[in-house]
């Protein structure tokens, strides 16, 4: 057996891997776990040799023999390298089981010490090639290993494609990668065997970069660094690592405006072919490089005449991206127009950025290039630049108006009017609203190092506590400043208070607390004349009421809403829009909440509000699920979750509402991990809100998965800290009747009957009239439970249309589903076609599979209800529901696999609960199962 001493060592690169390539290393591995071969193509540094040596480790284990080479561009001129890299290890394993001629064209092709060449030994060469990888495989199967194909030596490469094509069913696999640009990879894949799976290697996310950044320790980077380091490199792993490693290693980060430090290392590489342009040519690209937009009339209002025929030029060297239907100059990677800005000096750096600042039409590039051509301070540069941000903000762009605000600060003189650290304040309060909450808390921190005008300090210390975001209890050393800084100004003791009411509800916990704080916010506020913080104040309170079942919640919101009204607070995550939604939400005015959310996202994407997006999408997401729209749920959800890792804005409550959404809709495998995150993440920030709604959706993804153990144990907890909390309204996590049918299905009815006694009080106190009708559902589980299945029937029938006039989609087909499970067995209708439709409507795929699985499981003679879902043979009595399952499937002959595939759990989960299977039943293997599905078909 031969296998090279790097494919025993896992997983140095696999860390690496996981960040962005689990989807595709997974669908690769799938392949080769098939007996397929592997094809990874993409552009250079995409990371194909990583994924490579990864899944080379992770599958050699199944090879007998695992072959590899790499191939460099120095040596692709010498014929047979890559052969002799293959073979050269086993030629004595396998010479003598080749034809005589075959072995000597191979051993002459292998050690050079013939002159065997593919003109005179060319058949010989391609059946010894063919003989040497059969008679490996008769042994066992090979793995073939090849790295960086476009350099394989012609020679070799025709000896392995003639082979390659002629496997036929002999166990060799291909795992190899190969460098391309767009679908170039045709050509390889001609050349490897029939089965062979090509998959392309994309650029990483803003997030994956992150990810990987953070896991290489560079840990320290503003977000807003981040997100140039992923546009500069566009999303290329190598690119993106060296532009980090430049970063860690340059003693002063680059101010606003400033280009990132490209290394040496990625400006050889990217600008290889700059010494071909002449250089006037050159001078035009720098002014392209220089510009936010750069297009032909551009360059030629910059003076740049020639300028048509300067980027035909590079567009040939491959320097510019051709753009026929279009006036656009673009690079063809963003990288070379950094690192070609980069190289060049100072001097003409400005130069290009002062012929740009009268060339450009837009305000704002006018203002960002005249002070980018600007040494020193000037008030003149640093009215434009204000003017400017104050237009960006306008427009909807509050990262370029930060990044315009930061540089009119460092334009304006000490004694300018308004002061620099007045504007380094608008610009940090502009970074939040962009979502780059580490830029405006590192501009806060700075400014209070020098700041001693109370409002300007108040003013800081509220970006930073805005920027530690669900994590107050980080910045619990902040508030005594605060306080002692407002001193007895209402109106700056209003904004305090009011951050110390989100303190009081998210680290203690307390909603009482918190609503009376928020109470006396609004109150300073009005004393202060300041409107926007009183009606941020009241549109608190009125969320918390809402939450918490204060009947007071409808006239806080109608106060809230009085006028004169403020634009930003009326649209604004925590405002008065949102404290609205809240309530139509909970009251079951499920259309109204609908449009009433979907106009606020509108609106917060115009204002480019980054929490506010994340927040809204979410919230949108949660109301389509209430409504039964499982699949747009399940896409909002996660186009939330994607904007919350990319922002790092509200991660925890996104991955919540994800793993709803995954348990309904999508993946319940992912439901569980996503819960576990958010909780997890809840925890972290000691965030006790969203610890019991994270629970609360842990519960709910392990009933769906059938662990109704699991779905009691994080219920029950999510009971006992809501209890501790003050929160009595049932709608606002919606996990009661998910505890209740849980505790039927482990046999404790008497609790559940518990459970939903003391919920249907609240509900009906507060009207909530969805909550009512779930719960009526649980109960009647609980009386089937009991024996009373006429009452239970009579109870889910009318559920069931009352949760259809509602608009509960999902809920109106769980009654469905329950209804049909107590007629099985029972005289009169016992299909789950109806079940089935509304699930299907709903686009409820991990339902489905549970009517697949309890049609597999029905049987004349049985009464099937979610309580007790017994099998067909009395022998699976004792078994859990899950274990019910996977035993009917595996009665059915389906491999762990399919079973994993049907009911939308890992194969790992099938194993696991097979073993218990095994273990209650008293048997030993799947064989048993069997026979006893065939003993209860002989009766």
């Amino acid at each position: 057996m031969t296998v090279r001493r790097d494919f025993k060592e896992p997983a140095r690169c696999r860390p690496d891997l996981v960040i962005g390539r689990d989807e595709l290393f997974t669908a690769a591995r799938d392949q080769l776990t098939r007996g397929g071969s592997v094809l990874l193509h993409g552009p250079a540094g995409i990371g194909k040799s990583t994924v490579l040596r990864a899944l080379a480790a992770d599958y050699g284990e199944a090879a007998r023999t695992v072959l590899r080479c790499s191939a460099t561009e120095s040596e692709s001129h010498l014929p047979f390298l890559a052969l002799a890299d293959l073979f050269g290890l086993v030629l004595d394993e396998i010479s003598d089981k080749l034809p005589v001629a075959q072995r000597t064209a191979l051993e002459s092709a292998l050690t050079g010490r013939g002159e065997s060449t593919l003109q005179r030994d060319g058949l010989a060469l391609r059946l010894a090639v063919l003989s040497a990888l059969r008679a490996l495989a008769a042994a066992g199967p090979v793995l073939l290993v090849a790295d960086d194909l476009q350099w394989l030596d012609s020679a070799s490469a025709e000896l392995l494609g003639f082979a390659a094509r002629r496997l036929g069913d002999t166990p060799v696999q291909l795992l190899c990668a190969v460098r391309t640009e767009e679908q170039e990879y045709d050509r390889h894949l001609r050349a490897s065997p029939p089965d062979t799976l090509a998959v392309r290697l994309n650029p990483l996310s803003r997030a994956q970069v992150s990810a990987l950044l953070d896991h290489r320790g560079y840990t320290d980077l503003p977000r807003s660094t981040m997100r140039e380091i992923h546009r500069t490199s566009g999303g290329n792993p190598l690119f993106a690592l060296e532009l980090g490693r430049a970063l860690g290693e340059s003693p002063t980060p680059p101010r606003p405006g400033e280009p990132l430090p490209v290394p040496t290392s990625l400006r050889a590489l990217v600008l290889s072919r700059l010494d071909m342009l002449s250089d006037e040519a050159r001078r035009t690209l720098l002014v392209a490089s220089a510009g936010a937009r750069p297009t032909l009339a551009l360059l030629h209002a910059a003076g740049r005449e020639n300028a048509e025929a300067e980027t035909a030029q590079a567009a040939a060297l491959g320097l510019l991206a051709t753009e026929p239907e279009g006036p656009a100059v673009r690079f063809a990677h963003p990288l070379i127009s950094a690192a070609l800005y980069a190289e060049a000096p100072a001097q003409e750096r400005r130069a290009a950025h002062a012929a740009l600042s009268t060339a450009a039409s837009d305000p704002i590039e006018r203002a960002r290039n005249l002070a980018l051509a600007t040494t020193g301070t000037d008030p003149e540069v640093a009215a434009r630049l204000a003017e400017a941000a104050a237009l960006a903000r306008d427009r909807g762009a509050p990262s370029v108006a930060a990044s315009l605000g930061l540089l009119a600060a460092r334009h304006t003189p000490p004694d300018g009017a308004p002061a620099p650290d007045d504007r380094r304040l608008q610009a940090a309060e502009d970074a939040i609203t962009a979502g780059e909450v580490d830029l405006a808390r590192d501009i806060a921190r700075e400014v209070l190092t020098r700041a001693t005008v109370p409002a300007e300090r108040i003013r800081a210390w509220e970006v930073v506590i805005e920027a530690a975001g669900q994590s107050l209890g980080e910045v619990d050393a902040v508030f005594p400043q605060a306080l002692a800084d407002a001193g007895d100004d209402p109106r700056l003791l209003a904004l305090v208070h009011y951050r110390l009411a989100w303190r009081k509800l998210i680290v203690e916990g307390d909603f009482a607390e918190a609503r009376e704080e928020a109470a006396h916010t609004a109150d300073l506020a009005a004393r202060g004349g300041d409107r926007r913080t009183e009606l941020m104040a009241l549109s608190f309170q009125a969320s918390t009421e809402t939450l918490m079942g204060h009947p007071n919640a409808p006239t806080t919101i109608k106060r809230a809403l009085r006028e004169p009204q403020d634009p930003y607070v009326a649209c604004h995550h925590n405002g008065v829009g949102a404290a609205r939604f809240r309530w139509l939400l909970m009251s079951d005015q499920l259309p109204e909440a609908r449009s009433t959310i979907t106009a606020l996202l509108r609106e917060v994407r115009r204002r480019g509000m980054v929490e506010s997006e994340v927040h809204f999408q979410r919230f949108l997401a949660e109301t389509e699920l209430r409504s039964g729209h499982c699949g747009r749920a399940l896409d909002l959800a996660r186009e939330s979750l994607r904007l919350a890792r990319d922002s790092g804005i509200g991660l925890g409550a996104s991955a919540m509402l994800a793993s709803l959404a995954e348990a309904s809709g999508g993946d319940v495998d992912r439901a569980l991990a996503l819960a576990r995150e958010a909780a997890g993440k809840a925890e972290e920030d000691g965030d006790q809100m969203y610890v019991s709604r994270a629970l609360a959706a842990l519960g709910h993804a392990q009933l769906v998965a059938g662990d109704a153990a699991g779905a009691v144990g994080s219920l029950r907890r999510v009971r006992e800290l809501e209890q501790g909390l003050g929160i009595t309204d049932p709608a606002r996590g919606r996990w009661q009747g998910d505890l209740a049918e849980a505790l039927v299905r482990v046999g404790e009815p008497g609790e559940a009957q518990d459970v939903i006694d003391v919920t249907r009080e609240h509900a009906l106190r507060l009207g909530r009239e969805s909550v009512l009708a779930v719960l009526d559902r649980a109960e009647a589980m609980v009386r089937a439970a009991r024996g009373d299945h006429e009452a239970a029937l009579s109870r889910l029938t009318s559920v069931q249309d009352r949760l259809a006039k509602l608009g509960y989609g999902l809920e109106e087909a769980r009654a469905a589903f329950a209804l049909a499970m107590l007629r099985t067995g029972r005289p009169g209708p016992t299909s789950y076609d109806e079940a089935a439709r509304l699930f299907r409507r709903c686009r409820a795929l991990p339902w489905l599979r549970q009517v697949d699985a309890a049609v597999a499981a029905a049987a004349p003679g049985t009464v099937a209800v979610p309580a007790q879902t017994a099998h067909p043979s009395d022998a699976l009595e004792g078994l859990a529901s899950m274990e019910r399952q996977v035993a009917a499937l595996v009665m059915e002959g389906a491999t762990n696999r399919e079973i994993a595939a049907r009911l939308f759990i890992s194969v790992k989960t099938v194993e696991a609960t097979l073993t218990r299977v095994y273990r209650k039943l008293g048997i030993r293997s799947r064989v048993d199962i069997v026979r006893l599905a065939a003993g209860r078909h002989a009766k």
